[in-house]
C-alpha cells in the first residue's frame, strides 16, 4: 500500500491584507488617502520649498489678487498668501492628529476598564461620560480653550478632552460584545491577569472600530482648530494656520476674497478626504464584509 501526500491548503491571507485589498478596490478612500498625504507632505516639505517668508510684510503688496509673484494673492500687511497656506497646513494637521490622539490615549483605558469590570466602575464612568456627551462637543471645545487660555497647545488639549468621551463610549461598547467570548474564558481559566487579558486579547480585538473612529474624528478636530482660531482662541498670531488666517480674512471679503477662499478650500478638502478614508477603512476592517 502506497501513502501519497495531501497537499497543505495554501496559508489564508491575513486580515490585514484582505484589507488593504478592499481598501484598494474603493477608489473613494483611496482618494481621500491620496488628499490626506498630499497636505501632509506639503506641511512636512514646508521648509524645503521655494516658498516666499510667511512673516514677511510687504506695505507696497497689501491684498494683491493672485498674480506670477504671488499665485493665492497677498493679505491684508503684505504676507505671501500660498506660503501662509502650506506653513499653516502644519498647524492645522497636528491640531487634528495630536488632538485625537489626547482623545484616544485617554478616552480607550477608561472605555476599558468600563466595560471589562463592570458593577459601580462601570456606572460612575458611564454616568460621567454621558454628562460630557450632554454638552456639544464644540460649545465645550470652546469653553474649556477659554479657560486654558488661546494658544495653540490648550485648543489641542480641549478639543482632545471635549473628543475623549465618544472613545469611552465606544470603546465600552466594544468591550462588552468581546470579553463574553470563549477566548476570553479560555484566557481566564488558565489563569491570565485582568491586564493580561484586557492588553493581549481584548485591546487588539477592538482596534479596528477604534481606528475608523480616530480617522473621522481627525476631520472634526481640524474643523474645530480652525472654528477655535477663527474666535481666536487657537493658533496665535504672527503663525499661521487655516483658522487664524479665516479669522482675519473675514474681515476683507469684499476687498479680497482670496484671502478666505484658499483656507477654506484646504480645510473643505482636507475633511474630505479623513471622512473618505475613514469611510473606507470602516468598510475594509468590517469582519462581516470579509
Amino acid at each position: 500500500m502506497t501513502l501519497t501526500a495531501t497537499p497543505l491548503p495554501a496559508p489564508q491571507a491575513t486580515q490585514e491584507n484582505r484589507a488593504w485589498k478592499k481598501m484598494k478596490r474603493n477608489r473613494s478612500s483611496i482618494a481621500g488617502l491620496i488628499i490626506i498625504l498630499f497636505f501632509v507632505l506639503l506641511a512636512i516639505l514646508a521648509p524645503l520649498l521655494p516658498l516666499a517668508d510667511p512673516y514677511a510684510t510687504s506695505w507696497s503688496a497689501i491684498r494683491k489678487a493672485p498674480s506670477v509673484a504671488h499665485w493665492f494673492g497677498t493679505d491684508e500687511i503684505g504676507r505671501d498668501v500660498l506660503s501662509r497656506m502650506v506653513w499653516g497646513a502644519q498647524a492645522s494637521l497636528m491640531a487634528g492628529v495630536i488632538s485625537v490622539a489626547i482623545a484616544v490615549l485617554t478616552g480607550v483605558p477608561f472605555g476599558l476598564i468600563s466595560g471589562y469590570f463592570g458593577g459601580w466602575v462601570d456606572q460612575v464612568i458611564s454616568r460621567i461620560t454621558e454628562a460630557f456627551l450632554a454638552m456639544p462637543f464644540l460649545i465645550m471645545a470652546i469653553a474649556l480653550a477659554a479657560f486654558l487660555g488661546p494658544s495653540l497647545t490648550n485648543a489641542m488639549i480641549a478639543i482632545g478632552l471635549s473628543a475623549m468621551p465618544i472613545f469611552v463610549r465606544l470603546t465600552r461598547s466594544q468591550v462588552l460584545a468581546v470579553k463574553t467570548e470563549d477566548y476570553i474564558e479560555g484566557a481566564r481559566s488558565i489563569g491570565l491577569g485582568h491586564g493580561d487579558i484586557l492588553l493581549r486579547y481584548i485591546l487588539p480585538n477592538i482596534l479596528p472600530p477604534i481606528i475608523v473612529q480616530a480617522t473621522l474624528t481627525v476631520a472634526t478636530a481640524i474643523i474645530a482648530e480652525a472654528s477655535l482660531s477663527f474666535l481666536g482662541l487657537g493658533q496665535q498670531a504672527p503663525a499661521a494656520s487655516w483658522g487664524s488666517m479665516l479669522n482675519v480674512a473675514k474681515n476683507f471679503l469684499s476687498q479680497a476674497p482670496w484671502m478666505a477662499m484658499w483656507p477654506g478650500a484646504a480645510i473643505f478638502l482636507v475633511v474630505i478626504g479623513f471622512n473618505l478614508l475613514g469611510d473606507g477603512l470602516r468598510d475594509a476592517l468590517d469582519p462581516r464584509e470579509h
